[in-house]
């Protein structure tokens, strides 16, 4: 059955995910590397015994196949933040994890309401300049109700506005963040291994920036980029309030509490302050001198970086009504393991408290 109903889709996916080329399949399953492209752009149909050896390669039930979920229909493009340091395997692992999420998502919707998505539209110019760009930082300030204070956590106000977040599992720390559209909900990815709360408040914010700016934009340009780091650093904290309370002359101590306050780094403070006119060249360059010298992780330490939980209480709520991950994983059509990944990529890690004691008998 699952022969007779497969899906070319779904093979590339699976291959894409796995990050094995062609010619290693076909390697594996005893066929060409021809064949298996002739079975990813639906030419041909792999038989039964391919199919199984198909699924075993690549570690998915033969059910993955053939489970009825369409190519997700995607506005734009991932936006990546370093096209340039990233591969192109790598990007195309990670939109394969994307797309796994939005399979799973799309199941426990069928079980939970999520939250509506409820992003602003924003309007920009044709001739986008620097001003333009900072407005729409303050127009989406407003429509999500922030006030001119601090965003209290970035990574929930995503979710509660019906933003996918999730951190990349295993990711290399070459996959910064990204965004795209899934079917109807956009997803924003995280990547853990950067275990800093001002970088994971500012990666969250950028991305916000591209789904609210750049809907169709081809990705990859810098120009882009530039404009989703200027919408980040605005909704974070908004030049009018922050041009009055940075301080005069290169104060380390103040810029702590400027830090602990708005939830960004030294170094995006330093900057700022130049591009505000604040610190003249050569105060700048003093200030990023000494931050290049103390090194990483910056002094004034913000505490655990900013987390997703959405989907780990989608499941706590879903095993109240005997749904299990299993059961998810099976009307998904994927590996139980697979979909443990995306419920915990969507999950709050709280780290396990080891003995601090030892008992001396």
């Amino acid at each position: 059955m699952a022969a007779a109903g497969f899906e070319a889709h779904a093979l590339g996916l699976a291959r894409r995910w796995r990050r094995m080329r062609k010619n290693e399949l076909a390697r594996q399953i005893g066929v060409t590397a021809a064949a298996v492209s002739q079975y990813e752009l639906g030419q041909a149909r792999p038989s039964p015994a391919v199919l199984a050896r198909l699924a075993l390669a690549l570690a998915m039930p033969v059910e993955f196949f053939a489970s009825g979920f369409a190519v997700p229909a995607t506005p734009g493009h991932a936006h990546f933040r370093s096209l340039r340091a990233t591969s192109q395997a790598e990007r195309d692992q990670a939109e394969a994890f994307g797309e796994v999420a939005w399979r799973v998502v799309e199941v426990i919707g069928r079980h939970l309401r999520l939250p509506a998505l409820r992003l602003p539209h924003l309007d920009l110019p044709e001739l986008v300049q620097a001003e333009d760009i900072r407005a729409a930082a303050l127009a989406a300030r407003e429509a999500f109700d922030l006030g001119t204070g601090p965003v209290p956590h970035m990574v929930r106000l995503l979710e509660a506005y019906g933003v996918i977040v999730l951190d990349l599992p295993d990711a290399s720390e070459r996959v910064d963040a990204f965004s795209r559209w899934y079917g109807q909900r956009p997803f924003v990815f995280l990547n853990p291994a950067k275990n800093d709360k001002a970088r994971s408040r500012m990666d969250a914010a950028h991305e916000l920036g591209h789904l609210l700016l750049h809907h169709d934009a081809e990705p990859g340009s810098q120009i882009l980029e530039r404009e989703a780091t200027t919408f980040a650093s605005d909704f974070l904290a908004p030049s009018t309030v922050l041009a009055a309370e940075l301080p005069a002359r290169l104060d380390f101590d103040r810029l702590n509490e400027l830090k602990r306050r708005w939830g960004i780094s030294l170094k995006a403070l330093v900057y700022r302050g130049h591009e505000l006119g604040v610190y003249r060249d050569h105060t700048y360059r003093r200030g990023m001198s000494l931050l290049a010298q103390w090194g990483l992780p910056e002094p004034g330490d913000l505490g655990p970086r900013e987390q997703p939980s959405l989907l780990g209480k989608a499941v706590e709520l879903l095993a109240q009504q005997r749904v299990t991950i299993d059961g998810l994983a099976g009307q998904a059509g994927l590996p139980p393991e697979l979909a443990r990944a995306v419920t915990s990529a969507g999950s709050e890690r709280i780290p396990e408290l080891e003995s601090l004691l030892q008992i001396r008998v």
